[in-house]
């Protein structure tokens, strides 16, 4: 399943890629290079260093290139009126247990910062919500409890 985000992750997945592939890859193949003049490789921990940090680099690069080959884009759009849960929209909650209303923001991957109350899409609140209305009762599963919540507003 591809990874959905927004226009402006994917800016910055790219500027970072962008990044990585010119300014980082040259300072690593530096520190190899000055580190190979130190002599004995086997001994070296400069070059064993350098080495783990290439290793580190080029498979960051590679997530980050098969992430944006198969990431599904979505542009923001105006949510106000919006009768159905989408990736941008804020959601208010009431929970039926305790009756407290809870605020959700459905955002792409990449954004989801529970302390902001923001989730994504394949957070287990975030996938139970996608493509419900407002007044419908949900329940989600939350390991060891489920919580019945029903769609207060979709903004």
């Amino acid at each position: 399943m591809p990874k959905i985000i927004t226009y402006e992750v994917y800016k910055k997945l790219k500027e970072e890629l962008e990044r990585l592939k010119t300014v980082e890859r040259k300072l690593i193949a530096e520190k190899i290079k000055i580190a190979k003049e130190f002599g004995d490789l086997s001994e070296n921990s400069e070059y064993q260093t350098a080495l783990e940090e290439q290793k580190r680099l080029e498979k960051r690069i590679l997530e980050l290139e098969n992430l944006l080959k198969s990431a599904k884009i979505i542009k923001k759009t105006d949510k106000k009126g919006k009768n159905e849960v989408s990736i941008g929209s804020e959601v208010v909650l009431i929970d039926l247990g305790n009756k407290k209303t809870l605020n959700f923001k459905i955002v792409g991957f990449g954004e989801a910062n529970p302390l902001e109350n923001k989730i994504s899409p394949e957070s287990p609140l975030g996938k139970v919500l996608l493509g419900k209305k407002v007044g419908e009762i949900i329940e989600v599963d939350l390991g060891n409890t489920k919580k019945k919540l029903k769609i207060k507003k979709i903004l």
